[in-house]
């Protein structure tokens, strides 16, 4: 919030008229999410950090400033006692809070430490230019914040209270916004709606916020359930077979060319796969847990893979992820390869065993030769061009499963492609050292789709 200009609103609270009044307010924004909790406002310092708690704290308070109570609004009535106190300019600010209303705001053309361009997502029209220094140093292009916009001194500044809102936290705003509204699910992402509905739907952007924050908080401490593309335990194993006396790589090799399951992946490297329509090992019920998430691989032509097999040395080496596949595989290699190679020795590995070796893995190693900021953006624009020229042929599930290029045939499907562009972008901004990545442009892509004028 801005200190600076609201001080002495701030400051009036005290006065027993108001602070009841204002607390009705705060319940309203807090209230559900703290009881379905069980914790108290001053719990919440602890569990989101004092910057985020203001914040809360912040939008319910300027939301209390644009209400009337018994006929008397709180801004109106601290000018008339102590406005002589804040002068023209400090007035007009107050008065335009207390005048601009809770929205979703897209933000785009971002110039860190001066404006953006904002464009509000549930009233539509067009983008408007904010001068704003703080949030612009931390906003991402198509980043979405819910905020208030107020006119100071001819231009159009943020109120000082706003709320980051993830992609899940805005999926989580259209469905609660609809159900309060009563409308049906419709083609737009979120519902159209006017001024004077959006003023008394404040507490709907500071509970949606809250609840998607405290259940992704919530979630982040709960290590998620994995499982193979099969739904079995995620368990790596590594089953080591040596090759035995006389036997060659070439004499090892030819073998494995004749296995129709085993595609040749590289130098010495298959592929152990099973094609879409093959049997596939009957139910894991633990994989319907909640928290279940399925790591796979598939490969262009559909089949799942199911491991990975290298000749190296004196060794034939099968990598998998569940004891079932171990076991098959094992099975398979015995019977084809027979006393060409000896029994094997397997290393296990559990999922959680994997990630802690991935954390710790190269601590307080200093690294030499660290490729300069200016080589790194080069590099990186590279790749990230090469990547998405390829992905414009292919086909993405998000755009209906059809490529970008078919899916801006259509209306429809251009704004599909242009929510998916928003997305990569705000995305790829996070990519690489701070510093790096900054040179690479995806202009030529919303060009290229012919699209640009989506591109607000």
């Amino acid at each position: 919030m801005n200190a600076d200009n609201l001080t002495g609103l701030i400051g009036y609270l005290k006065q027993d008229q108001w602070q009841s009044c204002f607390e009705e307010v705060l319940g309203e924004h807090l209230g559900p999410a703290l009881e379905a909790a069980d914790i108290s406002f001053e719990d919440l310092g602890d569990i989101l950090g004092q910057g985020a708690t203001m914040s809360l704290w912040g939008c319910a308070f300027e939301d209390f400033l644009g209400q009337d109570w018994d006929n008397e609004n709180f801004v109106e009535v601290y000018l008339k006692r102590r406005g002589w106190k804040e002068g023209p300019r400090k007035s007009a600010y107050m008065r335009g809070l207390k005048e601009a209303v809770m929205s979703l705001y897209e933000v785009s053309q971002i110039v860190p430490g001066q404006s953006m361009m904002v464009r509000d997502l549930l009233r539509g029209g067009d983008p408007v230019l904010v001068h704003e220094r703080s949030a612009t140093q931390s906003l991402k292009p198509w980043g979405r914040i819910a905020a208030r916009l107020v006119p100071e001194d001819g231009k159009m500044v943020l109120a000082g209270s706003l709320l980051a809102y993830s992609q899940q936290a805005c999926e989580d705003l259209a469905e609660n916004l609809r159900e309060v509204l009563k409308r049906k699910r419709g083609q737009a992402e979120f519902p159209k709606i006017k001024t004077d509905v959006l003023r008394d739907l404040a507490p709907v952007f500071t509970l949606t916020w809250l609840f998607r924050t405290m259940e992704n908080m919530v979630s982040a401490s709960e290590p998620p359930v994995l499982f193979n593309g099969d739904g079995e335990d995620l368990v790596f194993h590594d089953v080591c077979f040596p090759l035995s006396k006389g036997s060659t790589q070439k004499s090892i090799a030819e073998v494995l060319n004749t296995i129709p399951c085993l595609q040749h992946a590289a130098r010495m490297i298959w592929n152990w796969t099973r094609q879409a329509g093959d049997h596939v090992p009957e139910g894991h019920s633990k994989a319907g847990d909640s928290k279940a998430q399925f790591l796979s691989t598939t490969l262009d032509d559909g089949g799942l893979v199911l491991g990975t097999l290298e000749l190296k040395g004196r060794q034939l080496r099968l990598q998998v992820n569940s004891e079932t596949r171990a076991e098959q595989g094992t099975a398979l290699l015995r019977n084809a390869l027979g006393s060409l190679i000896g029994s094997p020795l397997t290393q296990i590995m559990t999922a959680e065993q994997a990630l802690e070796e991935q954390r710790t893995s190269g601590r307080g190693e200093v690294l030499e030769d660290e490729i300069p900021l200016e080589e790194e953006a080069e590099v990186l624009a590279a790749v990230l061009e090469q990547h998405y020229r390829r992905v414009l042929e292919e086909v993405v599930p998000g755009l209906g499963h059809v490529t970008p290029r078919q899916a801006v045939k259509t209306a429809a499907g251009k704004k599909k492609v242009a929510a998916w562009l928003k997305q990569i972008e705000a995305t790829t901004a996070g990519l690489g050292r701070e510093g790096a990545g900054a040179s690479f442009s995806f202009d030529w892509m919303w060009e290229e789709l012919g699209i640009k004028g989506l591109r607000k």
